[in-house]
């Protein structure tokens, strides 16, 4: 997919539709009240159902001030293209037990979106974060996630912050041409499974020129992920920006078409990284570009893991059959926090295939030497600068 294509044709559908009058519908003439103590969940729903019946192009607003907002799901279709402004804050309850499922801010079924306004989705997460004990379970999705988009084609979404999510900030089911652009997603490092943007059976989507920060990876992307662009991202804390992990599930469909570029990464555990699990189902993944990548102090700059198992639950000798091909990693220099800033681990079982090396530049920060690197199970094609050396095996 032509990203600069993709973008424009997106700008200019809402540009079209800005020139018709648009019917304004704002929450607090449906009784929403801000302030952040009473509860508005209906007056919300309530302006979206009218706004949604409304024929013709459509404004929602919410306007400036604090509302505190329970479970909504704004569903189509729409007879028209709705602009959802976001203005004021828009505020989860703390409690998790209030949300009886893992969603609160649900967008779905809507073809012709636009979300922006400078505001905020609050997700107050911090008293489920100590209630969240995924590490020793495996069991990661019982909290809400902050914003869904479901079933949702041609979006884009733009000016607006998620702070502060349960457990994920974003999450994309099922979407067709979303732009996320000049985003903000905010949570402390220490905040767990609050990932930023994570993407899953979606086609035609674009991050950029946004700041993620979180307790998990900033942008993930996960089985039937493609044609993805990431471009101009600033990363950081968090885990970086992952593919992955695949294969934990039989029938899940194959990730093509990734593109991550011109992004910074400070602090991070881990920089631009594909994972899958052993043991896994025969599956797929390639067409994978990561270039113009600055790593600042960050954990394994570089990796491909195959034996990806964070909860020590499977036996790594049993080796994946995810196939992973037609990778490069060019352009990407900085500093590594571990010594081995170049990690290739690929399955015994299905080889990487493919797989080129050229340009790198990884100091390592730590006191025991120059920075190394590891590859096993592949035969990269090594240009330019190669630092640290790839050590082949």
């Amino acid at each position: 997919m032509n990203f600069r294509s993709n973008l424009g044709s997106i700008c200019l559908l809402f540009l079209l539709v800005c020139v018709a009058e648009a019917a304004i519908f704002n929450v607090v003439d449906h009784g929403a009240v801000p302030g952040g103590l009473k509860d508005s969940t209906k007056a919300f729903v309530d302006t979206w159902k009218a706004a949604c019946a409304s024929v013709g192009p459509t404004t929602y607003v919410i306007p400036k001030g604090v509302f505190l907002v329970g479970p909504v799901t704004f569903a189509g279709p729409c007879k028209g293209y709705i602009h959802f402004t976001v203005q004021g804050n828009v505020r989860a309850d703390p409690e998790p037990a209030k949300f009886p499922s893992d969603n609160w801010i649900v967008f779905q079924h809507i073809t012709g979106l636009q979300v922006s306004g400078g505001g905020v989705f609050d997700g107050q997460g911090a008293k489920a974060w100590t209630q969240n004990n995924c590490a020793k379970t495996g069991k990661c999705h019982s909290l809400p996630v902050n914003i869904r988009f479901n079933f949702v084609e041609n979006a884009l979404i733009s000016h607006v912050t998620s702070l502060n999510s349960k457990l994920f900030h974003i999450n994309l089911l099922a979407c067709k041409n979303l732009t996320f652009q000049s985003v903000n997603i905010t949570a402390p490092g220490n905040s767990p499974n609050t990932d930023g943007i994570h993407i899953g059976n979606s086609n035609g989507i674009n991050i950029i020129d946004s700041v993620i920060g979180t307790g998990d990876d900033c942008v993930s992307l996960g089985p039937g992920s493609v044609n993805i662009n990431v471009t101009g991202v600033t990363c950081g804390p968090g885990h970086g920006i992952s593919v992955g992990s695949l294969g934990k599930y039989s029938n899940e469909e194959n990730v093509s078409g990734i593109t991550v570029r011109n992004c910074t990464l400070i602090g991070t555990t881990n920089g631009v990284r594909i994972k899958t699990w052993p043991k896994s189902p025969v599956g797929a993944a390639s067409g994978f570009i990561f270039e113009d990548i600055v790593m600042d102090n960050v954990q394994n700059p570089i990796i491909i893991d195959q034996v990806y198992c964070p909860w020590s639950t499977c036996n790594k000798e049993d080796p994946s059959r995810i196939k992973i091909s037609n990778v490069s990693f060019n352009k990407i220099r900085g500093t590594s926090a571990t010594k081995n800033a170049v990690n290739i681990v690929c399955s015994k079982s299905v080889p990487c295939e493919d797989v080129k090396i050229g340009d790198i530049d990884l100091k390592y920060t730590g006191p025991d030497g120059p920075a190394s690197s590891i590859c096993t199970f592949a035969k990269p094609t090594l240009t330019g600068v190669q630092n640290p050396r790839i050590a082949l095996s």
